[in-house]
């Protein structure tokens, strides 16, 4: 890792903050874990916050924001339209991404179903490295089919390919090629959420961006995690270790066509997302699809100061100084985690470390949902909650029989600017007990299966 010119080297990566508010974390006995978890159907997504010591479910919308940030929710106009408070963030995006449309959007599924109506329709196909599990949903429920080509490294937990969210260029044009007349545009996730959190090279997205506009395909990059992609770049990818993030960030973003954002990730905010765009094709269609149901194009379903906190969180991600802490804290306790014996996706990613569960508990078939069972484990042991990314959450029944994901995965996703070192040594702590009891973990089956997003209401049971 290189060093900051004003840090010496070989010192420990601190926190980039000071400590202004605190809210107390919630304890509860082993015993009371198991009975909530019965209660809660063995799925973590319907457990009370209170029931939870560390939170790690998801890093969406779950920051602690900065003193300016607060400050800046204070002087913000509340006007229906025409707010100041939307020209600074208006401003603040095209800044940084270089596009001049910006369309305000509640949260990233917000803009994901806005812009999915009006280009998705039944039978056609949306290809990317790999989908997350809304952008799945929202593609799926237009009629559309979402269409993972990811390298096969990125299907690998053990491979170190230090791009593992990389797209497989040779088969991306020959899907391209195939299916020309059936693509309304074509994706990038950075950084890839369901392939670990792992980063997309910039040599790899510039000759993504060469394939779609070969084939005349729009380019749309999913940006939720731009801020660790770029850092990621700057810390592996040759040639750009002098370079500041947010030039490697504009770099990427002028490849494309535009992009999508759940702000709730590299935003920095605790709600909120946009569209932006280079070209005005679709905006009529997009703003008054606004308008028809998040609200007027200058707040898009967000009062005003969320806006004006997204303006200044869009900055703050950017600090090189908090990005390396970001990274190093992923590192940290994958690092920890395999000391004590339990496998994660390498290298570690950005904003969370995935526990490979199908390695870790090879006792346990697809099935019986080995990942939603070491979730169960983690909080009933450690009372953190984590995410299941596996067989629960892409496992589909198909012609009666179930087909399970591809990788079994488990999502410790940080919340940004939360927790410190002593809460991450805490938990790596409690990590030899669930070692020793992994063999006695048990499997789980299906008691309630919803028709969509199957992770966040599905109740099961213990085989």
């Amino acid at each position: 890792m290189s060093e900051t010119k004003h840090r010496a080297p070989h010192r420990t990566i601190i926190e980039p903050f000071k400590i202004k508010v605190v809210e107390p974390l919630s304890r509860r006995t082993l015993e009371q874990r198991e009975a909530i978890l019965k209660r809660a159907g063995y799925n973590l997504f319907l457990v009370q916050s209170d029931d939870v010591t560390f939170d790690f479910l998801t890093d969406s919308g779950t920051t602690a924001m900065s003193a300016e940030q607060w400050g800046a929710m204070m002087v913000a106009d509340e006007s229906y339209a025409g707010s100041r408070s939307f020209q600074r963030f208006e401003k603040v995006v095209r800044e940084v991404t270089g596009y001049p449309f910006v369309i305000p959007t509640h949260q990233g599924r917000a803009a994901e179903r806005l812009l999915f109506s009006l280009l998705v329709k039944p039978g056609m196909k949306i290809p990317s490295n790999n989908h997350f599990d809304t952008t799945r949903a929202n593609i799926e429920h237009m009629g559309g089919e979402a269409v993972d080509l990811v390298i096969d490294e990125g299907r690998d937990p053990e491979s170190r390919h230090p791009f593992k969210g990389n797209v497989d260029l040779a088969r991306l044009d020959a899907f391209c090629a195939e299916n020309r007349g059936r693509i309304p545009f074509g994706m990038l996730t950075i950084t890839n959420n369901t392939g670990g959190g792992q980063p997309v090279s910039l040599a790899n997205i510039e000759s993504a961006s060469k394939i779609y506009r070969r084939h005349g395909i729009p380019f749309m990059l999913d940006a939720c995690r731009f801020a660790e992609n770029a850092y990621f770049i700057k810390l592996r990818e040759e040639g750009f270790a002098a370079a500041r993030v947010r030039d490697i960030a504009r770099g990427f973003f002028d490849l494309a066509d535009g992009c999508l954002m759940s702000a709730k990730k590299d935003g920095l905010v605790n709600i909120g997302g946009f569209i932006a765009l280079k070209s005005d094709e679709w905006l009529s269609n997009l703003r008054n699809q606004l308008i028809l149901t998040e609200g007027f194009p200058t707040y898009g379903g967000l009062a005003a100061r969320d806006l004006e906190a997204l303006a200044v969180g869009l900055k703050e991600v950017l600090d090189e100084d908090y990005l390396e802490y970001r990274i190093a804290v992923s590192k940290y306790m994958a690092d920890g985690l395999n000391r004590a014996g339990i496998q994660t996706m390498q290298p570690p990613g950005g904003h969370a470390v995935y526990i490979d569960a199908k390695a870790f508990l090879p006792h346990i078939p697809p099935g019986r949902f080995p990942g939603q069972a070491l979730v169960c484990e983690l909080y009933r042991l450690e009372g953190v909650r984590s995410c299941e990314i596996g067989s629960a959450m892409f496992g589909a029944f198909v012609d009666g029989a179930f087909r399970p994901a591809a990788m079994e995965l488990v999502r410790l996703a940080f919340p940004r600017r939360v927790y410190t070192q002593s809460h991450f040594d805490y938990i790596l702590e409690g990590m030899s007990a669930l070692v020793a009891r992994k063999t006695a973990i048990r499997g789980l089956r299906l008691t309630y299966d919803p028709p969509f997003l199957r992770h966040f209401t599905a109740q099961f049971e213990p085989v």
